[in-house]
């Protein structure tokens, strides 16, 4: 049920604030009018603002990627018969536990007020991220919703089939990178101290790999509050540049002058720039509004600062494919492509053929390059321990 936040006045004349649950707005006046109590404000209120829910939401946990795609899915399936939107987020209430549960139940309630579905779904961006609520309110501007959220559900399972076929493949390399740290810090906190003194007792000139190898052993054991305050320090420095409009312009740029980061960057930026601006035209929407969506949301701010430029001339020409050129981003058969589609009048159509393929190559080669991960990381392990028996060979071998 919605929560509704009261201030009142008891018989007594005290005053008390609270959180109660309420079918409707008439429905909690007359529960607290039942307990005694003399309304002096009553408005609805949002389980993420309401202290008292605080621990129902720590025990409802989060809203599961699988329950996104199924509430899309199913909303789609029930706007495709027929049934009118309030009504369909009220069916789907009972479908769901938890944390969508109860947001849904919010949703509905201001649906009901007027509020738009993707304003009121833009109130949660940690579940409907932006590329979610703005394709959902070309979906309501246009009149074909339902178009939107098919296309959005295919997307998601998409995207989700993707995100799990990496983490299965990066299971086992990361367990690796974990073997090979733990037998780092073993190596330069307790065994190459230990080999230190036998050095110093040789009483003769060490060689350069030595003296190296005993530097980053004392920076483990004597700097190492210090070691691990500069990674804190670079990995949220990181973030905060990443959070920011010039700091991902410059990371992205960055990407796009490493041979093997810049192919999956570009390739990357077309199958999201072409998935998004397709959805949008074959929901409906006009050129210039799927253009300002796309620049709002695409990931890539290289490409999104490209269209910036070029938007004003596209919207004016009608036509897309020569300033896509112009980027450096998009490769000649993709181009090609996107020019059929304007020539045949079918742009949307051949944007999602174009989003399909490059998704095909990118998730071919990304499987290739997790396959190669193990082998890597065990030369890494080689390279590691054989530079550190090298560097102690003047210790161990008599000479």
């Amino acid at each position: 049920m919605p929560l509704y936040a009261y201030e009142a006045l008891s018989k007594d004349g005290k005053r008390s604030k609270g959180v109660i649950d309420a079918t409707s707005l008439q429905g909690a006046r007359q529960q607290l009018t039942a307990q005694g109590l003399y309304l002096v404000k009553l408005e609805p209120t949002r389980e993420e603002s309401a202290g008292v829910s605080i621990f129902k939401r720590l025990f409802a946990g989060k809203v599961t990627v699988k329950q996104k795609i199924l509430f899309t899915k199913q909303l789609a399936i029930l706007l495709r018969s027929g049934v009118p939107l309030l009504q369909a987020v009220d069916l789907l209430i009972e479908q769901f536990e938890g944390r969508l549960h109860t947001m849904l139940v919010t949703i509905r309630d201001e649906l009901k007020e007027g509020i738009a579905l993707a304003t009121a779904l833009q109130r949660y961006p940690s579940v409907f991220d932006n590329i979610y609520v703005q394709l959902v309110r070309a979906g309501e501007a246009s009149g074909n919703l339902e178009v939107i959220l098919e296309r959005l559900t295919e997307f998601l399972e998409r995207q989700e089939t993707i995100a799990k076929r990496i983490k299965a493949a990066l299971q086992y390399p990361i367990m690796q990178l974990a073997i090979v740290a733990i037998v780092l810090v073993v190596l330069m906190v307790w065994v190459v101290p230990q080999m230190t003194s036998q050095f110093a007792a040789r009483g003769k000139e060490l060689p350069g790999i030595t003296k190296a190898l005993i530097a980053i052993s004392n920076v483990f054991v004597h700097y190492w509050v210090i070691l691990i305050i500069f990674i804190i320090l670079l990995i949220v420095g990181l973030k905060a540049a990443a959070r920011s409009d010039q700091g991902k312009l410059l990371i992205d740029k960055m990407k796009l002058r490493i041979p093997l980061v810049k192919y999956l960057t570009k390739t990357n930026a077309v199958v999201q720039f072409s998935y998004t601006l397709g959805m949008l035209l074959e929901g409906g929407v006009n050129l210039a509004e799927a253009l300002d969506i796309v620049i709002r949301t695409v990931d890539n701010k290289v490409l999104a600062e490209a269209l910036k430029v070029a938007r004003d001339n596209i919207v004016k020409q009608g036509k897309i494919a020569q300033y896509l050129k112009q980027t450096g981003m998009f490769p000649a058969i993709a181009i090609y492509l996107i020019q059929t589609g304007e020539q045949t009048g079918e742009l949307d159509k051949m944007l999602l053929t174009v989003a399909r393929n490059y998704e095909s190559d990118s998730q071919e080669l990304i499987d290739r390059l997790t396959g190669a991960l193990s082998p890597i990381m065990l030369v890494v392990m080689a390279v590691m321990v054989g530079f550190i028996v090298f560097a102690i060979a003047p210790v161990i071998v008599p000479g």
